[in-house]
């Protein structure tokens, strides 16, 4: 930076590495922010040597030559953003929000006099040290004058990135344990089924008389869930399975087919001993008026669907099946129960762009070592739906309660329950203050790199703000995403939720702010896959703390981590509590210890 042309005397900036810093003494730091006094003596750099066009390139070369070598060793090919996501995107408008940007930018100030203050501000931005948060307002004040472009290009160009080693041990030494993973138990994969069913398998792959129609809706989560009832059903009946025919969801007007979202070849292939799947109704049953029932009661049992279903099937050869969201109950024999994981965790295998895709951005996430997924259910019809308020402001209670009224029946249940009674029962989801206090208090440490799974919140960025504030390293798929990947899938909600379901699934430490069917899908698959950490917010239990402004912040964290010490994805029996999903507990019926027996197939 030049001299004031009307003060000869004022600090100079320079542009130290943090490398650099680090072994220097302070009396070295002051020799480098000050210009020396005395004009140097040395022929080579008299004021004739600068006339000298041979001196001009001579530095034009040397210079370029150092930031040629200095690039060479900062490219990072495998990560398309940059470390600050949020940053990226307003400088894009030349915009500053408070809270996104205030917390992460350190400019230099123009008209500071103290230079000790200033020795602090170029290691500040050197260094990317701790007091970068706590420096960053004061610093912020100056500079006005110079492009903002350049100092966020060196912030996030000298910012160092985690190493893997690093990012492991919680990168500033405080979050070690939050990577932790749980004791498994030595429990594995185990689908063996009886010699009963095996024999029973013969005689229901061969059948060509019998069909299964089935229509399933909600979201892709709420489809896979009836899709595995519905593979369930077919075998119940001993009838052929038609590919599931997806109903065009009213909330976001998706059209995806089956195909679209799963791998049918690979569907029909895993599934080839225990059920036949068809792509469609043969010829022979085309003209055929299916038997419809659409008013199956809930959580019945085999029995009840043999004795209602099976006579009518063999009369008329067609039967079809509408609404099967939890009609089928959750306490099935053995080898219906590892049929369902069957089908769960190694049949429903997303189609191969968007596998490849999803598997391409948990890449690119792991690329600087462990990272967090949190789902966050803080959508406008999430609050609609389950009767609770974001509590961003009056203005967004009021639009909440306006749509409720309007259209009563989206509230999903327990009507006559207030907002402040369904908050203590802990059906509220979590806004963004409380997720983020709930992974501070468990320990995630400040330089965590977060996916955040979900739709666009209530309230957009500004409902995100304590979120990102606490935590700079914070992505969705579209910060990830190189230009043009999305856009095949952009109009298709379940084609996005599907990414989003790959990301997740693949992350060291998954957390969802509410229940639902995507958080009960990925920690049935995270405990398949050898209960990778899975954290389960303890609202009910957790929230009367959280009211409690008076407590220390390290008696609240104490508290908190107390709360959730068996909350973490450790093996957790299903049969210990009636009416479990054997695809969110999958042991034991689906897992077991010192077993061979592992189906991928």
């Amino acid at each position: 930076m030049a001299k004031s042309k009307n003060n000869a005397n004022k600090v100079s900036y320079i542009s130290v590495p943090s490398q650099v810093i680090n072994t220097l003494s302070s009396s070295s730091l002051q020799t480098l922010l000050f210009s020396p006094k005395k004009p140097s003596r040395n022929r080579f750099l008299s004021w004739n040597s600068y006339k000298n066009p041979r001196f001009w390139f001579f530095s034009l070369f040397f210079f370029g030559f150092l930031g040629m070598f200095k690039l060479w060793f900062d490219l990072d090919p495998l990560v398309p953003f940059y470390p600050y996501p949020c940053i990226t995107s307003q400088t894009q408008g030349n915009s500053f929000s408070n809270g996104y940007l205030r917390s992460q930018l350190a400019f230099p100030s123009n008209g500071e006099k103290n230079g000790q203050k200033d020795q602090e501000a170029v290691a500040v931005i050197g260094m990317g040290s701790k007091s970068e948060v706590g420096s960053a307002s004061k610093i912020e004040k100056g500079s006005r004058s110079a492009p903002k472009d350049k100092f966020l290009k060196s912030i996030v160009q000298s910012k160092p990135l985690l190493s893997n080693r690093n990012a492991k041990s919680g990168g500033d030494g405080k979050g070690n344990d939050f990577w932790k993973q749980p004791d498994g138990l030595g429990y594995k994969p185990c689908l063996e089924f009886s010699s009963e069913y095996r024999r029973g398998s013969e005689v229901i792959v061969k059948n060509r008389r019998k069909y299964l129609l089935v229509v399933v809706s909600g979201g892709m989560n709420q489809q896979r869930n009836q899709i595995v009832d519905a593979v369930v059903i077919a075998r119940i009946l001993g009838a052929a399975l038609v590919v599931p025919i997806l109903q065009v969801n009213v909330i976001w007007g998706d059209e995806s087919e089956f195909s679209d979202i799963f791998d049918l070849e690979h569907f029909k292939r895993v599934l080839a001993n225990d059920v036949r799947i068809v792509s469609s109704l043969p010829s022979t049953h085309i003209r055929t008026r299916p038997v419809e029932e659409s008013r199956t009661p809930l959580h019945v049992s085999p029995q009840w669907i043999r004795a209602r279903y099976l006579k009518r099937l063999n009369r008329e050869g067609v039967l079809l099946l509408r609404g099967l969201d939890s009609r089928l109950s959750k306490d099935l024999p053995s080898d219906l129960q590892k049929l369902r994981c069957k089908v769960a965790f190694n049949a429903l295998r997303f189609a191969p762009s968007i596998l490849e895709l999803g598997n391409r951005l948990a890449e690119r996430m792991r690329s600087k070592g462990p990272y967090l997924a949190l789902h966050l259910r803080m959508e406008k019809d999430v609050w609609v739906r389950t009767g609770c308020l974001p509590g961003l402001s009056p203005e967004y209670d009021e639009i909440i309660n306006n749509e409720r009224k309007r259209r009563p029946e989206l509230l999903t249940g327990r009507s006559n329950m207030t907002y402040h009674d369904r908050i203590l029962a802990g059906l509220c989801p979590l806004n963004a203050m409380e997720v983020t206090r709930l992974l501070r208090a468990l320990g995630a440490p400040k330089d965590a790199r977060i996916y955040w799974a979900g739709g666009q919140p209530l309230g957009g960025k500004e409902a995100l703000m304590p979120l990102t504030r606490e935590f700079a390293h914070f992505y969705n798929k579209e910060d990830i995403a190189l230009p043009g990947e999305l856009e095949p899938f952009a109009k298709r909600a379940s084609l996005m939720a599907a990414i989003d379901y790959i990301v997740s699934e693949k992350s060291d430490v998954f957390m969802p702010s509410h229940g639902g069917n995507m958080g009960h899908a990925i920690q049935g698959h995270r405990a398949y896959a050898g209960h990778k950490k899975y954290i389960t917010p303890n609202k009910r239990h957790m929230l009367p703390y959280f009211l409690n402004s008076s407590l220390p912040e390290s008696e609240f964290n104490r508290i908190i981590k107390d709360l959730h010490r068996d909350s973490l994805g450790q093996p957790e029996l299903r049969d210990s509590k009636a009416g479990r999903d054997v695809t969110k507990y999958p042991v034991p019926e689906c897992m077991c210890k010192n077993s061979h027996t592992h189906s991928s197939s």
